[in-house]
């Protein structure tokens, strides 16, 4: 049962989530002080294991347990006002029971021994149950124990030991530098942090703990005209979101650099709208890896390519994979796109995955063809004559994951990313090689099919090119793609040192929805002669 002030606890943590990505936030009951003393002592991991033998002893063949807790911190501004703060803290145990091939799975609040082997008697009685409806039994990919691991982001400030103040301060702060531009009437900010510690034990040896934490600075100004005809807004977006502490949103500067953004939104004011037509793109990594995300990250997830996201997320054109694994002609041979979960930084990255598998990096399109899909233990074997056939180990990817210690895990996206060119090509060397084109700064709104076949993008700021020189701004812009024509049209790449991180903390699958957080690493990438509509037209 909620009472009230659970409920106005979950609920305006929930309106926040909504505010800023449009995805609600999962509402759970605050920690009983009991169960957090316990946790934080450390005795939780008792709990684990009384867990796992009661589900074995119950009968099933294969069994873990995850106790976590999860915590969120939002702050919200606009101009000089504090609109939000809110805090959500949650923490519980979810087992999961494997029984002649069908999975069960049961979640508590309670931590208490009581507790978690009663959970872990339900999801073998749930597993039983469901064995009226199994297709396929499950099997599960082999993986090594791990008896005794480890593991933390690398975060060196904790922002949850923040005080409220400081926070507030440094994004008022960044809010007036930006008011001082012309034109400027609004601005939003928000610090946006989240920390998990989980624990994890199975059946077969592993017992691991792992804390990670995510910091997300946003920021947009929006400039409008004088005679009230026109608005247009500039989100920081390429500021990240990163699986790094408060110390990321202190190299942020959001102060020093919010007047930039500030000028940026009421130059867009005056910018001229762009002609449709054919162009030669270059993207930067903030606007190119929503790309990423979007027409490779998501059709290369199995499950969608399988069938078994049909009636939420979609499905994939990637399918069936019997015809496009080492077939399909994702680019040209510079095209190397590379799953993990290693990335320092990363919003994916982590130790352990929820299976307990320690992920590895894996070329999902090699030298321009498809190559590997995203995969968890349940999922690997059903690419098994594929990794036969290459002479690879077939293991999974590590891609296991649950957004709350009450959620099932499945297979989510790791860190999706471009690889960059082995030499020193800069953004400067992409645009002297155009001669008629567009460049593009920051993510903007997007559209795409369940397929993830047909698509289109915006940006934040855009920049005519001519005769291999940036020019002036350009504002409604979106380019049109056909996801293998568009990869293919890709001509050059950046190398190394161009090499940044975009991602969301909010990418949304399964039933009941979860949200997970993911990065996608690129260059800046040039593309020939793509399609580019003007967004502002009313006729």
């Amino acid at each position: 049962m909620t009472d009230r002030r659970d409920f106005l606890k979950a609920t305006g943590a929930a309106a926040v989530g909504l505010a800023i990505a449009s995805r609600p936030a999962r509402a759970h009951a605050a920690p009983a002080h009991e169960h957090l003393d316990r946790f934080r002592s450390g005795a939780s991991k008792e709990l684990l294991l009384d867990a796992i033998n009661a589900a074995k002893m119950a009968g099933a063949s294969y069994a873990d347990c995850r106790i976590a807790r999860f915590q969120q911190n939002f702050v919200v501004t606009r101009e000089q006002q504090i609109i939000n703060v809110v805090d959500t803290d949650t923490l519980g145990a979810g087992v999961r029971a494997l029984v002649d091939g069908c999975w069960g799975f049961a979640a508590t609040r309670t931590l208490t021994r009581d507790g978690v082997t009663s959970a872990a008697r339900e999801a073998v009685a749930i597993a039983k149950a469901n064995r009226v409806a199994r297709d396929r039994a499950v099997t599960l990919a082999p993986t090594p124990a791990y008896p005794n691991a480890t593991w933390k982001s690398p975060y060196t400030t904790d922002p949850f030991e923040v005080p409220l103040e400081q926070k507030v301060d440094l994004l008022l702060k960044a809010n007036a530098e930006a008011m001082k531009v012309p034109g400027v009437k609004f601005v939003n900010s928000v610090l946006f942090f989240v920390k998990q510690e989980r624990q994890f034990a199975s059946t077969e040896g592993s017992v691991i703990d792992q804390t990670l934490i995510r910091s997300w600075p946003l920021f947009t100004a929006t400039a409008v005209a004088p005679d009230f005809s026109d608005f247009q807004s500039r989100a920081a977006n390429e500021v990240a979101p990163m699986g790094r502490g408060f110390e990321y949103v202190l190299q942020a500067d959001l102060a020093g650099r919010a007047r930039k953004w500030g000028e940026e939104a009421a130059e867009k004011l005056k910018a001229k709208p762009v002609e449709v037509g054919k162009y030669d793109l270059v993207l930067a990594p903030s606007n190119l890896w929503l790309t990423i995300h979007e027409s490779i990250g998501h059709p290369t997830e199995l499950d969608r390519a399988m069938g078994y996201e049909a009636n939420y997320a979609g499905t994939s054109f990637i399918a069936p994979p019997e015809e496009k694994l080492g077939k399909l002609q994702y680019g040209k041979p510079l095209m190397n796109i590379q799953g993990d979960r290693s990335q320092e930084g990363a919003l994916a990255t982590i130790g352990y995955d929820d299976d307990g598998v320690k992920p590895d990096e894996f070329l999902i399109v090699k030298n321009g063809i498809f190559n590997d899909y995203q995969t968890t233990r349940e999922q690997a074997p059903w690419l098994s004559s594929w990794y036969a056939r290459q002479g690879q180990q077939m293991r999974s990817h590590g891609c296991s994951y649950a957004d709350s210690w009450g959620s099932v895990a499945f297979q989510r996206m790791p860190n999706v990313s471009l690889l960059p060119a082995a030499d020193n090509t800069s953004w400067n060397d992409l645009i002297a090689g155009v001669d008629n084109g567009i460049a593009i700064v920051g993510d903007g709104s997007f559209s795409i099919d369940q397929q993830r076949y047909n698509a289109q993008f915006g940006g934040q700021t855009y920049y005519e090119i001519k005769g291999g020189k940036l020019g002036g701004m350009l504002k409604d812009v979106a380019y049109q793609i056909r996801t293998p024509d568009f990869w293919n049209s890709m001509d050059a790449i950046g190398g190394r040192a161009s090499y940044e991180l975009g991602g969301s903390f909010f990418d949304g699958k399964g039933q009941p929805s979860q949200s997970n957080a993911v990065s996608h690493g690129a260059p800046p990438a040039r593309f020939r002669q793509v399609n580019v509509i003007n967004t502002g037209r009313t006729q």
